[in-house]
């Protein structure tokens, strides 16, 4: 399919390739291999594994088949598709995973697969796959979870119930049994100074055993991680001293390298507690999910912002419009949002190809991000529409319309003045164009606890055509949730 085709189209094609996978995936189907390209990369679930060969992959998929032969049930909950290119289309998809056994601890939980769809000749492949399965720990006491295992593990739990005190007695052994993890393994005493810590940590972190034995752990984190853990710690305490049973749970938090490096480690703590119940210190678990960290990242940054000027896209509007909504609601307080339409872009697109057009939609974005204040959001609405969202003005009305009026002028003149476009190739400039351009501007000021999120946002935009209307280069004001100001 060529890569003219619509985006709607491309799309439609896309998401039935998207459920054509989906339903051979439950269904077990060993075909569902002829789907992948032959550059094709994963993640498994476990997230920090790179499979960079289709073959690999295709053993991957063969030996989950393997372990659960039967039909499984896909619950979807949402499904996003995203352009990254003509040829490339990225699918996110959140679900629920029902495995053909009775309460199993996946099924109330949120899965995430990640497909990339790259066009092929006439054909579209999966280049790249990743998927996150959340896994819950094993219950306190269970040993392996096989029924086919219990009697065995009978006759061994004795056994190992004998050796456990002297296996935690002895810090040779236990440093002997942890040296080729790559987590990293620790103690620390009811201070949180560290007693102990594998060698996984030189490894990972840089630091020599020596250097962090007798050191406050707080010393492995960054600024924000130690605040982040001293939070974490005090509504632990609240939560004993209130009489509450407090969970383990693990967290994320960045760590310090050596060498000035930072990296994101998974936090798995237990406390360990004396006869009288007294916490005598902790031991636990780090493992680095850096990369997965990444990937999460990369998925939120196409999710809701905008590739081309990385400005907030619709959908992050959507979010950051409720809440502002929500803390009027609060304090009765004003916003205000700018709905605006370029008066001159099309004639742009025409004469001077699209390269040009995106050097002036970011061009726009540097200055409307120039203009407002960093709590303030700017988005990309799509094409040439772009929205600025203004919160916190104050409680009264007219003081708030003048400081939305004023920005709103201040907007229209910085889009105003003249673009001056540098086409770049290889790194060297192509093509210099000099382009005028201004914007017509919907002005709406709203009360937060008298509108609702819709109204808001068709009040901007009809006021943005009334803008037009008037002669562009232009803005139209008016006012939601209270009296009506002149326009």
């Amino acid at each position: 399919m060529p890569s003219s085709v619509n985006p709607a189209d491309r799309h439609e094609q896309i998401k039935a390739l998207f459920d054509e996978y989906i339903e051979m995936y439950a269904a077990r189907d060993g075909q569902l291999t002829g789907h992948f390209s032959d550059n094709f990369s994963g993640y498994t679930g476990g997230g920090d594994f790179l499979v960079k060969d289709r073959q690999a992959w295709q053993a991957v998929t063969r030996q989950d088949f393997a372990q659960v032969p039967e039909r499984i049930r896909i619950e979807m909950l949402d499904l996003c598709l995203q352009d990254i290119s003509p040829d490339v289309v990225m699918c996110t998809a959140f679900f629920h995973i029902h495995l053909p056994i009775p309460d199993h601890v996946l099924s109330s939980e949120v899965a995430r697969l990640v497909l990339v769809f790259r066009l092929e000749g006439a054909h579209w492949k999966i280049v790249h796959s990743g998927i996150s399965v959340p896994y819950s720990l094993v219950k306190e006491g269970e040993v392996y979870p096989l029924a086919g295992l219990v009697e065995r593990n009978k006759a061994l739990e004795t056994l190992v119930a004998e050796r456990t005190q002297a296996l935690h007695a002895s810090e040779a052994l236990y440093r002997t049994l942890t040296e080729d993890t790559r987590d990293v393994l620790w103690k620390t005493d009811s201070h949180l100074v560290v007693t102990y810590i594998s060698p996984a940590d030189e490894r990972l972190r840089g630091f020599a055993a020596h250097e962090v034995l007798g050191r406050p752990v707080f010393e492995m984190f960054t600024e924000s991680g130690v605040a982040h853990v001293q939070q974490i710690l005090q509504q632990n305490r609240q939560a004993r001293l209130a009489g509450v049973t407090v969970p383990v749970q693990a967290f994320e938090v960045q760590h310090r390298c050596k060498d000035g490096r930072v990296l994101w480690g998974e936090v798995l703590p237990r406390p360990e507690v004396n006869a009288q119940g007294d916490i005598v210190g902790y031991h636990g678990i780090t493992r680095e999910i850096t990369q997965r960290k990444l990937l999460q990242d990369q998925v939120r940054q196409l999710a809701f912002f905008d590739p081309l000027t990385h400005l907030a896209n619709r959908r992050l509007l959507d979010d950051r419009l409720s809440q502002a909504l929500a803390a009027g609601k609060r304090s009765a307080g004003f916003g205000a949002l700018l709905f605006m339409d370029l008066d001159n872009f099309k004639p742009l697109n025409d004469l001077q190809g699209h390269a040009v057009g995106d050097l002036l939609l970011v061009e726009v974005a540097k200055r409307l991000s120039a203009c407002v204040r960093q709590m303030d959001t700017v988005s990309r609405f799509g094409g040439d529409e772009f929205v600025v969202l203004v919160g916190e003005l104050g409680i009264d009305p007219a003081q708030s319309t003048r400081q939305a009026r004023a920005l709103a002028e201040k907007i229209r003149q910085k889009l105003a003045e003249t673009y001056v476009l540098t086409v770049v190739h290889d790194n060297l400039p192509t093509k210099v164009v000099a382009h005028h351009c201004s914007a017509s501007i919907g002005l709406v000021v709203f009360q937060a606890d008298r509108v609702a999120l819709g109204e808001v946002v068709r009040a901007a935009d009809a006021a943005m055509y009334q803008a037009k209307d008037a002669g562009r280069n232009a803005v139209c004001c008016v006012t939601v949730g209270f009296g009506q100001a002149p326009g």
